[in-house]
Order: C-alpha cells, then structure tokens, then sequence
C-alpha cells in the first residue's frame, strides 16, 4: 500500500494525531532523567558555591475578576489575560518567568557537566529503514549530534550512498524542521513539508531526485495533512490563509483536500473536497499503492465522535465522484490497507474493538457482504502492511510486539519470532512502517527495539521466512546486559490489572531509597510502548529505576481500554496513574521522598491531574507541554480536536467530569504541592502557551511550602523540543531540576 495511506491502529483518527506521536517521541527523549549517586539533604549543595535558594520569590501574575457561568456553575478564571501570548503584559510576564526559572537552574552546580553527559550519549550514528522506489533506496541517518536527519539514496543496498537532502542547511540554528516528506511511486520526486520553529503549518516544496534541483512548485498552509502521490502530482490538506501575524493562534477550520500538478502554481490546484457546513471535519485523501485508487478519509472529532468515514473513487478519473466504504462518522475506526484488485482490504474496530480486516465489494458495499479476512482475536491489532503479496500483522501482547504474516486470503503463514519483549517504533515521516513495502517486494525490513535495545534494523525475507540483521547502531561503551527489563502488572482502584514496564541496573536493591521515574500518558489510544532512549541511559547507568505505566486511555488492550479513559471515565487513567506509585512504593522500588513523575501533552495533563489528587505521594514533578485547562481547551487552534477523547464543557455531564480534575481549577491554596517543572513554547499551536502560563501562574500562587514552581519557556521551538540541540539543553535542564530536588549528586 502507499506508505501516504492511512492505515492501522497508529493512524486511526487523524494526521493531527500522528504528528502527535512524533512530539511524544521527541518528549520521551528530553522527559528521561539524569541521576546519579544520592545526595541525602536536598536543601544543601553538592559541592561549594552557590545553591538554589529554598524558597522563591514569583513574579506577580496580577490575577483579574473574570468568572464564567457553566450551567450555574461559577467558575473563576484569573488568568484569562495570559491566553493573549502576543500582549505587551504577557511577554514581560514570560521573560519574568524565565528569569526565575534560569536562575535556579543556574545555580544547580552539575548542570554543565549533565549536558556533557547527555551529548556523549547522544553522539551515535542513527538510521532508518529504507524505502524502496523505482531503482533507489532512500534511508536517513543522523552522524549523531545533527539537529535534523540527513536524506540519502543509494541504487541497490550495496550501492554508493549519496546526500539526497540536508534539512540542516534549512536554517543556521536547526528550528526550520523537515514536516511530512513522500516520494513519488517512481522514486523520481520527494515532496517535503517544511515548519518554523516546532509550528505545525508546513510549506511544501519538490525535489527532482536525480538533479537534486528544487522545482519551482511551493505549497503553501499545509496543516494535518499526509501527501500522497497520484502520477505527476499529489494530494494534500490545508487550511485557508490565516490572517498576517495570528497564524499560531488561528482557529484551524474548513480543511481542504487539494491536487497539485508538478510544475503549476499552487493557484492552479484543483480543489477535491471541502464540507465549509462542517468546518472542523478533517479531509484527507490516500492513495493505493498502484495509484488506481484514492480513498478519502473524513473525521469530526470536534463533536465527539472518535470513527470516521472513508469513501473510494477510480484515481485515474480525478473528477469522478467519492463512492462511500462507509459513509456516516460515529465511533468506529476505518481505513484502507490495501486493494486486492477491484476489492478493498479494510481494517477497522466495528463490532470488534480489538480490530479485524475484512473484504469490501465496491460492487456489493452493503456491511452484510463485508467479509472477514483476519477476525479479531484476543490481542488488538497495532499496525498492519501488505508487501510481497502478504499482509503482515502486528499485535499487541501485554504491551510487546507480536507480528503474524498471512497470505492476501487471510491465511495465517508464520509468526515471525522477534528479539524479545518490546516495540516496532512508528517511522519518521517518509520512511516505510516496519514490514511495509511494494506489491513485488521480495524483503522488507522492520524496525526493533526495548529499553534496552537500541533501535536495530532487520531485513526479512518473505520467501525464506527468515530474518537478518541489517543495520544496528554502537553506542559507545553501551551494554545492554548491564540493564533488565521487566514487565509486572498492579492492580487499580476499581481493580482493573494494569501493566507496567521496569526498566534499571541490574543488582539494584529494594529498599525503598531508588530515586524513580515514573512516566505515563494514558490517552488517545496510543500506545506508551517500549522504547530506546539514549538519554535515558544516564539514569539508568547510576542505578536509578525508570518506570513506564500503561493506563487506561491507550491503546494497550484495544479500543475497550482507550474507551475506560475517555470523557466521563478520564478519572480511571489518574487512578491507574496513583496505583503504579503506590506498587513501586508499597514493593520498595522507592518512597514518595525519591519518586518523581513525567509526562507531555496529555500526559502533561496527566501528572498535573495526579499532583493535585495527591500531593504527597510525590517529591517532583515534570509537566511539558501539557493541556492544563479543561474548560477551554477547545478554544484554541486545534484543540477542538480533543472533544472525542475529553467531551465538552458545553456538555453539563462532560463540564462536571472535566472541572472535577482540570489541573488549573483544582489547585488549592496553601497545600505543600511537589517541586515542580513546566515546560512549554512559544511556537507551539497545537497545546498553546497559555495552559502552562495559566497552570503556572495558578500553582506558583497557591503554594504553601517551599518546593520551587518553575516554568521553562522555549523559543523557536512547537509542541516538543525542534532541534537536538534544544532537545538536549531541555533534558539538561530536566535532569538538573529532578536530580537537585530528588537528592541526587551525579557521578
């Protein structure tokens, strides 16, 4: 199938969504902590100089009278001012801010030498799977230390790589970012997005892949959208123009579906479809992999329905009419994984929310003809692709990957054995899923790795049924036997069994003085899987425990668990959130004095959530990017987006479930709350700014001990760090933060 099209549990609800992930993995990279040996006082420094002061001294967040009215509810809101980032007042708010924030940090005395640490660790060659077209195999790679991944080709595998695209000569600082990248079928073009600073909006541009000349084609407010090639052009999503200077803070409505024709102006592209009555619908389109047919996907997250539809029209008639696969949107997942000839092989969650693939019969598209190729089974479906006539079938198992390879009737073939408990991370944009590959491919590759295994390459064969080796990094001085991975199951509040990966050095003692990390997101039917993080071996290399749990929310167990962590029943995620620290906490990994929790975007949400619930249970907590306002979230940019998976406070049953946990209104005055790190960015339009300026300016406000609330505010830089080298002073200043307030003195 086109690698443009959308498929599987990993693209089930919109492109929003898959940029979403790629921020999670940006975050996970910058979230993990550096520790070390324990400094048994806190409150004194590790080495002579100057320390971080005990208590600190805020700058005056000035709260107003405003108070809205949700039905008959009072809510007051003080801090409705810091929703204008572009205001005198709040600028000087934000250097204010910063200026506390930077001169804790620098006064922690270890500070430069974590950095050190962190960029040691990072320096490795990194690489993709490669991509097959036409003659050529294009792949990426990272000499180490790049800010961005470097675009190569090379014709056959044992042939001369050469550059195809540097995105570091996009700008002299890094923060001009490779988007969405696609290759045409032939391999003659790659078609790329390009943002600013860490923004979602994305300028598109060609390259002629043989001269390596740009053309003269430049598309313009691309946003939320995938690029797929049909013959000499391709479709894309986009937004209309937003007005001069707003376009981070525009309201993201009326998305589009366009098709351009290499070597014509972005004037002369021919609109495919649009719906301005249902302004907050997206439209995207795919193609099939042998560009015989485009299927259009839409979905209205906006008033809570979480499915979509899809219809299907002959691509080699572009003004023919869309024919629907499913016509109405409700709750239900569908996309098209490839065709069979004139059928559709179609994988979705109706009626079975563990996920199956069935047949559909343009000639015969009643559901009572749709016929079931591969039935759900008692693992849910992660990802799925067709390549050499198979179709290779990823589940989950407690978490780890588990991967079926069966012919295009069905038929189950052979399971291919991986190298043990963990993940097929999802693909940076333009490279192919693992075991995703063309109609005629004789071998695929996938992509393997745990935490601790880094990312390694495998090249399988199709006819032989066997793997090899392909590529796998060296990362000096790293041995993944000096470290264990366990998985262990606790039990929640209501009694659900909930899993939870351990990650640490080995030999390490259960005497309840392991400074711990605890990670978690729990939302929007991803997956927390496990994965490699070279930074994160700066933690586990001094014997601290990384725990990663899997809430409810995710996508774990299929769409029944998403479903538990969803608008009224959001509260379980925090509950199974509560019950992972109290496991590592009543089994001695560590003590609420050591345990310090993590997590970005909805995970932000998260341990801002928990941290209110329950204080005490936490000496610090790291809140990035997070979606802190419950009430308003759907005010801004995008985040009309959310409904599905959060409701509405337009809603009288969904607002009493959303301010009975919004971080921001759940704050009291007077608690002795954790230590406390946000971070956040001027250039992020998808969790705007003024969440974490309002969180902040809240909880500085209302502490009543000494633990620091600090708010880190980056520049040229969107919803996760947009550079390595901004990725690795945010971890730095993460790990100092954590590592001053845990106690903890690296070696």
């Amino acid at each position: 199938m086109n690698r443009n099209a959308f498929r599987s549990r990993r693209a089930r609800t919109s492109s929003f969504f898959v940029l979403l992930i790629v921020a999670l993995i940006t975050a996970q990279l910058a979230l993990a902590p550096f520790a070390g040996a324990q400094n048994p006082n806190p409150s004194t420094p590790v080495v002579d100089g100057s320390a971080p002061p005990a208590k600190l001294a805020y700058p005056d967040s000035m709260p107003g009278a405003t108070v809205d009215d949700y039905f008959g509810t009072k809510v007051s809101d003080p801090y409705r001012w810091l929703e204008d980032d572009r205001a005198p007042a709040v600028e000087r708010w934000v250097e204010a801010q910063n200026k506390v924030t930077f001169a804790y940090l620098d006064r922690i005395p270890y500070r430069q030498k974590i950095k050190e640490r962190l960029t040691a660790l990072y320096n490795y060659p990194k690489f993709s799977a490669p991509a097959h077209r036409g003659d050529y195999f294009f792949y990426t790679k990272n000499d180490g230390l790049q800010n961005q991944s470097v675009w190569y080709r090379q014709k056959g595998l044992d042939g001369v790589a050469e550059v195809l695209l540097d995105p570091n000569k996009l700008s002299a600082d890094g923060t001009t970012r490779l988007g969405s990248v696609a290759f045409s079928k032939d391999g003659k073009y790659l078609a790329y997005g390009v943002s600013q600073g860490g923004s979602d909006w994305n300028d598109v541009y060609v390259l002629d892949t043989a001269t390596k000349q740009l053309s003269t084609d430049h598309i313009e407010w691309m946003k939320s959208s995938n690029i797929s090639w049909q013959g000499d052009g391709f479709y894309y999503s986009r937004y209309p123009a937003p007005e001069k200077g707003h376009e981070l803070t525009a309201k993201n409505e009326n998305h589009q579906v366009f098709y351009h024709k290499i070597g014509t102006p972005q004037s002369a592209d021919t609109l495919v479809y649009e719906d301005p009555a249902n302004p907050q619908r997206f439209h995207n389109v795919g193609v099939s992999d042998d560009e015989r047919y485009a299927f259009l996907y839409v979905s209205e997250r906006g008033k809570g329905k979480k499915g979509n539809a899809v219809f299907w029209r002959d691509a080699s008639h572009p003004g023919s009419a869309f024919s629907p696969v499913v016509a109405g949107i409700g709750d239900d997942t569908y996309n098209v994984i490839d065709n069979v000839g004139d059928k559709f092989l179609v994988y979705t969650d109706h009626k079975s929310p563990n996920a199956r693939i069935f047949l559909f019969d343009p000639k015969r598209p009643e559901e009572g003809n749709w016929k079931d190729v591969i039935s759900e089974k008692s693992e849910p479906i992660d990802d799925v692709n067709t390549a050499g006539g198979k179709i290779f079938v990823s589940y989950l198992k407690d978490v780890a990957a588990r991967v079926e390879v069966h012919n295009l009737d069905g038929k189950l073939e052979n399971e291919i054995k991986l190298p043990g408990l963990g993940a097929l991370p999802a693909p940076s944009p333009g490279t192919p899923s693992s075991f995703g590959g063309k109609p005629d491919d004789k071998f695929v590759f996938y992509t393997f790795t745990s935490f601790n295994f880094p990312p390694t390459i495998y090249k399988y064969d199709i006819a032989t049924k066997t793997s090899s080796l392909f590529r796998q990094p060296e990362i000096p001085g790293f041995k993944s036997t000096d470290f264990e991975t366990s998985e262990v199951f606790y039990t929640s509040k209501d009694g659900t069994r909930v899993p939870m990966f351990l990650v640490h050095k080995k030999g390490i003692k259960l005497d309840g003085n392991n400074p711990t990390v605890l990670y978690g997101y729990g939302g929007f039917n991803i997956t927390t899987s496990p994965n490699f993080s070279a930074l994160r071996l700066a933690l586990l290399e001094q014997g601290v425990i990384y725990a990663s749990a899997n809430m409810r929310g995710g996508g774990e167990y299929g769409e029944k668990w998403h479903e538990a962590g969803t608008k009224l029943k959001k509260q379980n995620v925090f509950d199974d959130f509560v019950a992972a620290a109290e496991y590592l906490i009543k089994n001695k990994y560590t003590s609420p004095e050591k345990l310090a929790i993590q997590g970005g975007s909805n995970g932000g949400l998260l341990v801002g959530a928990v941290a209110n619930q329950q204080p005490e249970l936490f000496r610090a907590v790291v809140e990035q990017a997070g979606v802190m306002d419950m009430l308003r979230f759907h005010k801004f940019t995008i985040g009309w987006n959310w409904v599905a998976d959060y409701g509405s406070s337009e809603n009288e049953a969904e607002f009493k479930a959303l301010y009975a946990y919004s971080p921001i209104h759940n704050i009291k005055a007077g608690v002795n709350y954790p230590a406390t790190l946000i971070t956040t960015a001027d250039h992020d339009d998808r969790v705007v700014p003024a969440h974490n300026f309002k969180y902040a300016a809240a909880l500085q406000a209302a502490q009543g001990g000494t633990n620091p609330i600090l708010i880190r505010i980056d520049t040229k830089s969107g919803h996760g760090a947009s550079s390595t080298t901004k990725a690795i002073e945010q971890a730095a200043d993460i790990y100092s933060f954590l590592m001053w307030n845990l106690g903890v003195t690296p070696k």
